[in-house]
């Protein structure tokens, strides 16, 4: 039987067919399961990054770092005696009482971590290239910075399982000694990381995008020095430091300042001014509280004549609202337009600013570390043999350094007064007196009390939770438990079991009691569970 050709051509035209049409369906599913893959993969967006750079990143982790900062500010002037519950308001409960509960400044442990984390990112994003050396040095540093803020509020707490992301989403709780050894030796760290930029041809410069010291790597190992020189100051006697040396490159001598581009618009002012001073909008900002009593005995002559520095921090000063915290109910005056902290007689929301004192405008730096507060760590440092410095040499700058601060504009330019004539004229007023005359005391612990009063006053809205550390640790400024108002800072309706009437802390946050459980530490009371280096 013969075969047909046309038959044997058209069954192979028939196959080929089918093999065309099943290798195209087989390379339909292969773009087509690609297509779908990236069509339905709902968790990257693709008009956002999933990741960043350090160039992008330090920015706004500084930026966040000023934020946390007058959050820490506005805890220190309550619990310091820089502020007061202001007339016309009510329901101030455990800010007048003491007695803290989870709640209470909730926000310093959270919104610190949160920041570490971008920290933690640079390192972990620049490990091994040793161009970005200067960003893991900064990175380093503001970490230390952080952590200590930390510790200094709450003792023991996540450290060396922290940071982990979600392979340990249950950090054990580390003790605060141990942390701040390391802490010291993380300043060595960010130290070695700065040399080694130093050597490395082609490192890529912070610039700009180091909105503290726009790229000025002098300055940041100045700020390492100082942060470093805080860290042992405070833990002497109770830390076993690794290294107590510091590097040849000196301490800070301006004031550490953080500006991303601050403006009177909104999500752009200077936190503090948007806190304190106004809104973007003109608007008044917080008016519930106002001075102390106790810190304007550091002005009005009642402890130290300063009207110089009064006139350019208080609104009317003399004629300064004051109270002391916890008297409430009628006879208390009110806040008035804008902020007492805010001493400028036009007060006028949409155009205020460029003025003396702490909040100075919308477009101010925020400080880190000032100087004062650099000069008096020297002079502590000198006073206790941990330095070889001068203890009266620093402070008397760091008393220079405090006015300065006062009298400098939103701008850094200063006013029309001259903080240098100021020094020299409250030097004269309070020639008499211990806590500004440092060659008047004999003892090292009358030195160490005018050392820490003055710094007291230097963080007065400025850092005042450096006030508060200080108290802490040294017991100074003195306060008289039971005394008038200008005697003591605590509340007439403190709680607190103490001698003194105040608190000894905050407590760790309910978010740490609902998610780690097993490892925060529990028992804590504001008033008996202090921090490691408590006085």
């Amino acid at each position: 039987m013969s075969l047909n050709p046309n038959k044997i051509l058209v069954k192979h035209k028939l196959v080929n067919m089918k093999m065309i049409k099943a290798i195209f369906f087989a390379g339909m599913l292969i773009v087509t399961a690609s297509s779908c893959k990236k069509q339905l993969d709902i968790n990257k967006d693709p008009n956002n990054a999933v990741g960043a750079n350090p160039q992008l990143v330090l920015p706004q982790a500084l930026t966040g770092t000023a934020n946390n900062l007058n959050g820490f500010n506005s805890m220190g002037a309550q619990l310091a005696g820089y502020s007061a519950n202001a007339g016309g308001y009510g329901g101030f409960g455990t800010s007048i009482t003491y007695n803290f509960s989870a709640s209470d400044f909730s926000g310093r442990f959270t919104t610190t971590y949160d920041n570490l984390e971008d920290y933690q990112y640079i390192i972990n994003y620049a490990k091994g290239n040793p161009l970005y050396s200067y960003f893991v040095g900064a990175a380093k540093a503001m970490k230390v910075l952080s952590y200590q803020l930390l510790v200094d509020t709450y003792n023991d707490v996540p450290y060396s399982e922290a940071l982990q992301g979600a392979s340990i989403l249950t950090p054990k709780y580390d003790a605060a000694v141990g942390i701040y050894k390391s802490l010291a030796d993380e300043c060595d760290s960010a130290m070695a990381s700065f040399v080694k930029g130093d050597a490395t041809p082609g490192v890529t410069p912070l610039s700009t995008y180091d909105v503290m010291f726009k790229g000025n790597v002098a300055n940041w190992k100045k700020f390492i020095n100082t942060l470093k020189l805080r860290i042992i100051i405070r833990g002497k006697g109770k830390v076993t430091f690794s290294n107590t040396n510091f590097t040849a490159d000196g301490f800070l001598t301006a004031d550490a300042l953080i500006n991303p581009g601050f403006a009177r618009d909104n999500n752009r002012q200077n936190p503090k001014w948007n806190t304190w001073g106004y809104g973007y909008t003109g608007s008044d900002a917080t008016k519930s509280w106002m001075p102390n009593k106790y810190i304007m005995a550091f002005y009005d002559g009642t402890k130290i004549t300063d009207p110089g520095r009064g006139a350019a921090i208080y609104y009317k000063f003399p004629a300064t609202g004051t109270n002391q915290l916890g008297v409430e109910g009628t006879g208390i005056q009110a806040s008035p337009a804008g902020s007492f902290w805010y001493s400028n007689p036009t007060r006028s929301g949409s155009t205020s600013g460029a003025w003396s004192g702490p909040l100075k405008g919308p477009t101010a730096g925020y400080p880190v570390i000032t100087a004062a507060e650099a000069y008096f760590l020297r002079a502590e440092a000198g006073l206790l043999g941990v330095t070889a410095e001068s203890a009266q040499t620093n402070f008397d700058a760091g008393v220079a350094a405090a006015f300065k601060y006062t009298y400098t504009l939103e701008n850094g330019t200063a006013t029309s007064a001259d903080p240098a004539a100021a020094v020299t004229k409250y030097q004269a007023d309070n020639s008499a007196n211990v806590l500004v005359n440092f060659s008047l005391n004999t003892t090292t612990a009358q030195k160490l009390e005018a050392i820490i009063t003055q710094k007291y006053i230097a963080a007065n809205f400025v850092n005042s939770e450096e006030g508060w550390n200080e108290y802490r640790r040294t017991g100074y400024p003195t306060v008289i438990p039971g005394g008038p108002a200008y005697a003591t800072f605590a509340s007439t309706v403190s709680e607190s079991t103490r001698a003194d009437k105040l608190p000894a802390r905050i407590l760790y946050p309910s978010q740490e009691g609902a998610y780690n459980s097993a490892n925060v530490p529990i028992g804590i009371s504001p008033f008996s569970s202090t921090i490691f280096w408590a006085k």
